[in-house]
């Protein structure tokens, strides 16, 4: 494949682990003497976008959200500029620690995808790398305690020097092929959350009672997705699920409904078991057409029951016990960020 003499990075981050991984890999770069810039791809307003070096090696990072990569960086690649230089794709997954085993998070359809619209557009693909950083989707699990955020750090600084080793030297590297059989197994479900659950899981994150509008997480947001209604932080369908907000919240008043999500759940449940019951025809009670169907009811309920929430949230003692009934309110569940290098090295 040649030497590599530049290194342009894009990557895309909520809580910092794509952002180390970018910055690990740059310093592996000016060590080897090599020009590196890096680019935060929530920000494209850079002119020189246009004006890349045919020569540089070009790597994008970003995190796995439903087995894929986020919307925001599916549309940055998807309207890159057709070239003709190497590319190498890297993601950041869900990664835990039992003993001394990481246990790997899975890429799904996120390589497969952006190396097909990079090929289109001219570009070489030599490489598809995926990391599996400290799990921050405390949505569903409670924050990885010290040790083991310091232990996932550790292993993934080791295995970014590794595979920099191999991809700054001009050779290939399609680690990520070795998950080739899981990632092609949950591809439905790669194509269920694009196009359903993420929106879901957008109208999940509300302000409880102890927010005091200092309107953080609405200037920090990568894509622009909460807006001030009623005078509190409001969720829209553009939230990525990058859980960049509830983690940085200073108060850490920002919260998962998981009553709401319940809620909604068990009406869906009854309102189709009653149609599949009474209404409809066998020959529709089953395959994609319920499925579609389902899925569509289950997101407009949600919406309209997350507006509703908002409007209830105002009232203190509701606003209290909404957030009670949220694993997210308590202590011991913990927010995450990626840690700085000192602390683990």
């Amino acid at each position: 494949m040649g030497n590599i003499q530049k290194i342009v990075i894009f990557f895309f981050s909520g809580t910092g682990n794509a952002r180390q991984i970018a910055q690990w890999l740059s310093e592996m770069a000016g060590e080897k003497g090599l020009d590196c810039i890096i680019t935060d791809i929530a920000k494209t307003d850079h002119p020189w976008l246009g004006t890349i070096d045919p020569a540089a090696l070009i790597i994008f990072i970003s995190p796995i959200h439903g087995f894929n990569y986020p919307k925001i960086t599916l549309r940055f690649i998807r309207n890159f500029k057709k070239g003709k230089n190497r590319v190498v794709l890297m993601n950041t997954r869900g990664g835990m620690k039992i003993g001394s085993f990481v246990t790997p998070g899975l890429t799904g359809i996120a390589f497969f995808l952006s190396s097909w619209w990079l090929a289109r557009k001219g570009y070489k693909i030599v490489g598809t790398i995926p990391f599996d950083m400290p799990s921050n989707w405390i949505s569903l699990h409670p924050a990885l305690n010290d040790n083991t955020v310091r232990y996932l750090h550790k292993k993934n600084y080791e295995r970014v020097q590794f595979h920099a080793g191999r991809i700054l030297a001009g050779k290939t590297d399609f680690h990520s092929l070795r998950d080739i059989i899981q990632d092609i197994l949950i591809f439905p479900i790669s194509i269920g959350y694009f196009f359903i659950g993420r929106f879901i899981l957008a109208k999940s994150f509300y302000a409880n009672t102890t927010c005091d509008n200092c309107g953080i997480c609405i200037q920090g947001c990568p894509v622009k997705a909460i807006e001030t209604i009623q005078n509190k932080p409001f969720w829209t369908l553009k939230c990525e699920s990058c859980m960049k907000c509830m983690n940085n919240c200073p108060k850490k008043s920002i919260e998962t409904a998981h009553a709401l999500i319940l809620t909604v759940s068990i009406l869906n449940s009854i309102f189709f078991t009653f149609l599949t019951d009474r209404l409809l025809s066998p020959l529709l009670q089953s395959g994609i057409f319920m499925s579609v169907i389902e899925s569509a009811v289950f997101l407009l309920v949600t919406i309209v029951a997350y507006r509703i929430q908002h409007t209830l949230l105002r009232n203190k003692r509701i606003g209290r016990f909404i957030s009670f009934i949220s694993v997210t309110h308590y202590k011991f569940w913990g927010r995450y960020k990626s840690i700085p290098d000192y602390k683990w090295k």
